[in-house]
């Protein structure tokens, strides 16, 4: 039986792939304040990284809520997933890792006070990783919603704090000191907290539910730690040691940042195994 393999083309309103995507509204999103050319490409990475970082995001907190029911495949998935969108990521850095200082100047005060440390979505992912901090709740005083998403996940148990929670209850030495901690502080590195890490690397089964957590959490670590040493040498690209939009130290913020390992003890713990 033979039949017409032409796809319908003939919709009352909106075609479904645009009710589902809303293309129309992503695609006019983007309002260049300067007479550059290259802005363009400048605004619309930007506006791709924010839809990464939401995303990103969405499978953290999937990940922290079913750690919390010790739910490991799924909390394992999530993470996976995290991994190849934090590559994506990443490579959204391509358009703009080689911007002349003078290209990157051509727009520059189109951004006026505007600086990637003002991205709410973005100060999420930190607040996840354990990177809390009171005072980057400020800029977003004036957005009653974002503001208030940001109090609640400042007060959340950060991805890393369920993480240990499962470990103590899986019988490991985690202390109540970290354990009771002030959630809405920066998490600091443990000595007992790698004692715990070295003690799940330590074993002769290296594909227990807990070791390929541990991985799976390394992978996160060494994305991000990619992710903020490209952001740093896409800056030195483009305007050296100027100080950065919206007040920033620019580079030398960026060098402080790329310095740290997300859950620390992860990397640590590895030199006594």
């Amino acid at each position: 039986m033979s039949h017409d393999a032409t796809p319908n083309l003939d919709f009352a309103g909106t075609t479904p792939y645009e009710d589902y995507v809303q293309a129309d509204v992503l695609t006019h999103l983007q309002h260049p304040l300067s007479d550059d050319p290259g802005e363009m490409v400048f605004l619309v990475t930007t506006q791709v990284m924010e839809l990464w970082f939401t995303v990103i995001v969405h499978e953290w907190e999937t990940a922290a809520g079913a750690l919390r029911e010790d739910n490991l495949p799924v909390a394992l998935a999530a993470l996976k997933r995290s991994t190849y969108e934090l590559e994506s990521l990443n490579a959204s850095w391509k358009p703009l890792a080689h911007l002349t200082p003078a290209q990157f100047n051509s727009y520059r005060s189109a951004l006026g006070e505007g600086s990637g440390f003002q991205s709410a979505m973005y100060r999420r992912m930190e607040f996840l990783l354990g990177e809390k901090s009171a005072s980057m709740l400020v800029p977003h005083r004036g957005a009653p919603r974002v503001h208030a998403e940001l109090e609640k996940a400042l007060q959340a148990p950060s991805l890393y704090d369920e993480v240990l929670r499962l470990l103590a209850r899986r019988g490991l030495s985690v202390p109540a000191s970290v354990l009771d901690r002030d959630l809405s502080q920066k998490y600091e590195p443990s000595a007992e907290i790698e004692e715990v890490w070295a003690a799940v690397y330590g074993g002769a089964d290296q594909d227990t539910e807990l070791v390929r957590l541990g991985e799976a959490l390394t992978d996160v670590g060494e994305l991000v730690w990619r992710w903020r040493n490209d952001h740093l040498v896409a800056t030195r690209r483009a305007m050296g040691s100027k100080a950065g939009t919206g007040g920033s130290a620019g580079v030398a913020w960026l060098e402080k940042r790329a310095r740290k390992n997300v859950f620390p003890e992860l990397w640590t713990a590895r030199s006594h195994v």
